[in-house]
């Protein structure tokens, strides 16, 4: 008897599993070998993979209720919040003196969240394990890679003018998903061999922004995996709490620096404080977008203003723009962990060190940190949605009669 030809695969469905197949390995794998040689790697990767992932979807239609998810992602707190800071940045083009830049900024802020919310819709319910695990090899080889680099040129490489720590950033914000991963398989000595890798690298960095995240990051771990819901409550209301007092911030810590003896430390905060007593009703509606960077560039501004997330926010945006960012930190960490406590220590870990870079001086202005904000998250969407299945079932054998 001739047997029939099994039936073949629909050719949109292998054409969907090989661009999913691509666009991951792009995520996951090539963008952090890629931040180590140049910046823009992140800027034009990420929509490439966002947009292979998006079109894998749509031939296979594995995205199940785009609508309702997008209506969620809406109205949610951290959703609603967000709005609201992207609303009040936009009237803020009213009074800033830098229209043209700041409206730039902006629609870059608005493309880099429509990236991260169609990226969001466009994940399959459950991933493969096999892209999954392309991440930790991308994060493991790329530390490997820097820390020759680093070794080689004694910490101050400049591929492209700015530093190798910025990928080193990447990598640090990158590795909270790949820990988590590995040890949601039971990898531990994986997942510690590659924390270590990383861990090398940043202190080989000329920069120390990069163990600074590091180090806060691997606090915000640990106490997530010893006390996971206060640990996730402290954290959040901690970054919110540190965003609503920026202002009060230099007058108790000006006294800890000069105890400390960090004369530096000491003069910057002095700055601050002017800054607060010289105009403190600006800081209702702030300065207007773009002020800070913008401000220094055509002396607006002193060269010795703090670069730090919590004095921009509140010198462009004001009350209004540091209580909404306050309350989408705390929202979104808050409701990150989900229904998978697994999750719960790397991505506090990942906000930990994300707020840490932010406060203490990298250029959240940039474009290419608000992508690597957007690949985080899509990131740690994908590992979630690989919690499907964590063990192999048994096997059940019954005796023969």
């Amino acid at each position: 008897m001739v047997r029939s030809a099994s039936p073949t695969a629909h050719p949109s469905t292998d054409a969907a599993a090989l661009l999913r197949r691509l666009g991951f390995a792009i995520l996951l794998f090539a963008i952090p070998l890629a931040a180590l040689f140049t910046r823009r790697a992140l800027v034009v990767m990420a929509p490439l993979a966002v947009a292979l992932i998006g079109m894998a979807a749509f031939l296979d239609g594995s995205a199940k209720t785009p609508l309702q998810k997008a209506i969620g992602i809406a109205t949610s707190r951290a959703g609603i919040a967000g709005f609201v800071l992207v609303l009040w940045s936009a009237l803020s083009l009213i009074w800033t003196p830098f229209v043209p830049q700041a409206s730039e900024r902006l629609l870059n802020i608005i493309a880099m969240g429509l990236m991260a919310v169609a990226g969001y819709l466009a994940l399959p319910e459950r991933m493969r394990s096999a892209n999954l695990y392309l991440l930790p090899v991308g994060v493991g080889l790329a530390a490997l890679i820097g820390t020759v680099m680093l070794l080689r040129e004694d910490g101050r490489l400049e591929p492209d003018g700015l530093g190798v720590e910025r990928g080193m950033v990447v990598l640090v914000l990158l590795l909270w998903p790949a820990l988590t991963w590995l040890h949601s398989r039971g990898r531990n000595l994986e997942a510690v061999a590659l924390a270590l890798a990383v861990a090398v690298g940043t202190v080989l960095t000329a920069d120390p922004l990069p163990l600074i995240g590091l180090a806060v990051g691997a606090v915000a771990f640990a106490l997530t995996a010893a006390l996971p819901q206060t640990g996730s409550r402290l954290i959040g209301f901690l970054m919110a709490g540190l965003l609503i007092s920026a202002p009060v911030l230099p007058f108790l810590l000006k006294p800890v620096a000069e105890l400390a003896g960090a004369g530096s430390a000491a003069g910057t905060l002095d700055m601050w404080q002017a800054l607060v007593l010289k105009e403190p009703l600006r800081f209702l509606t702030g300065h207007g977008l773009e002020t800070a960077w913008r401000g220094r560039l055509f002396g607006l501004l002193p060269h010795a203003a703090p670069f730090s997330l919590l004095f921009e926010i509140w010198y462009e945006l004001g009350i209004v723009g540091a209580m909404s960012g306050a309350v989408l930190l705390s929202q979104a960490a808050l409701g990150a962990g989900g229904h998978r406590p697994i999750l719960g220590p790397g991505i506090m870990a990942s906000f930990a060190s994300a707020f840490a870079f932010g406060a203490c001086g990298i250029g959240t202005a940039q474009v290419w940190w608000f992508t690597a904000l957007v690949v985080l998250v899509l990131v740690f969407v994908a590992v979630e949605r690989g919690q499907f299945r964590t063990k192999r079932p048994k096997a059940i054998l019954r005796r023969l009669r």
